[in-house]
């Protein structure tokens, strides 16, 4: 289809969409999952174009999609998931959508209802663990299968398709590329230079780097959504941050860095959220904070398109009043 950030499009009915599934609920590997079902028959636009995406689960960098898309609000909810509340922004082949012009008559929408279908209930569940755990199956635990295919960083034809499709501007993808470029120098490096010859300690662009030893600090606001709050400056996270960008096992990224000292509203609690790697659900001690408006815009990840909404710690916040929140 072609498709570019900004166009509008028609998420298919139902019995169309089920059409092009295979006996897993999946298209390419691909789940189409119950949570999407809501989507059906609505009107659109792409948010971003998802020829890409930074693997979380191995870590084996960036991987290649094919004819996908991002749409814009098209969040997971996690109902169909055990409550996760990852909010992951959802995959849409282009198989499940068609171009269409706003004059068009608009069709009914799915009723809120309607019950979910046999093969798509089923596709949520993997086989228990050892334990006999409940094991959840979406996108994001699938992404390898569906994404088999590493994207070197020396592979110019992505950063074209960036700008071809509007996912970023020259500037952007010059940016991203520059980044990359500095962050194998500094893993190369670490490795082979000592250190007083490294940049920085070898750290990666951001400059993110743990000061609190093995034990790391907690903290409670007891935020409630709606609050005001603002992000601490990044020296004082570092404080409460080990050698593993980690505190209580929350991780804290260059990509969060950039938003220190930024004010927001708080949009959630987080209490569960699924582990991509094994589908198992994991309930966290300590509740973290998502903020209204906040998401891992992949500057320093070659303008990944996933848009990751980021977890916070508490201790990485601060109330602020309504008055200097709005001077910002």
């Amino acid at each position: 289809m072609s498709l570019r950030v900004g166009d509008l499009v028609e998420v298919l009915g139902e019995a169309e969409i089920l059409a092009t599934l295979d006996e897993k609920g999946e298209l390419e590997n691909l789940p189409f999952m119950p949570e999407m079902l809501r989507f059906c028959g609505q009107r659109m636009t792409v948010h971003k174009v998802a020829h890409k995406l930074c693997d979380t689960i191995e870590r084996t960098g960036m991987r290649r999609m094919e004819s996908a898309v991002h749409l814009t609000g098209a969040r997971c909810d996690g109902q169909q998931h055990g409550g996760c509340q990852t909010a992951c922004s959802l995959y849409w082949k282009e198989a499940w959508l068609k171009r269409v012009d706003p004059a068009d008559p608009v069709p009914a929408p799915r009723p809120a209802t309607a019950p979910v279908p046999v093969l798509l209930q089923i596709s949520t569940r993997k086989d228990p663990g050892p334990d006999g755990e409940e094991r959840y199956s979406c996108q994001a635990t699938e992404l390898l299968r569906a994404a088999p295919v590493c994207l070197p960083f020396k592979d110019v034809r992505q950063y074209v398709t960036d700008v071809r499709t509007g996912n970023a501007g020259v500037l952007a993808v010059l940016r991203s590329f520059l980044v990359g470029l500095f962050n194998r120098y500094q893993d190369a490096a670490k490795r082979v230079l000592p250190r007083w010859l490294q940049i920085r300690g070898g750290a990666r662009w951001g400059f993110v780097r743990g000061r609190a030893g093995a034990t790391t600090p907690t903290g409670t606001l007891d935020l409630k959504p709606g609050e005001l709050v603002r992000v601490k400056s990044k020296e004082e996270i570092l404080d409460t941050l080990n050698d593993r960008l980690l505190n209580r096992g929350m991780g804290f990224e260059e990509e969060m860095a950039r938003y220190c000292g930024r004010t927001a509203r708080v949009s959630s609690r987080v209490e569960r959220c699924l582990d991509e790697r094994t589908g198992r659900m994991l309930e966290m001690k300590n509740p973290c904070i998502v903020l209204e408006d906040i998401y891992c815009a992949g500057v320093y990840s070659a303008n990944c398109p996933r848009a990751f909404v980021p977890f916070w710690r508490e201790i990485w916040l601060e109330r602020v009043g309504e008055q200097a929140g709005e001077t910002r």
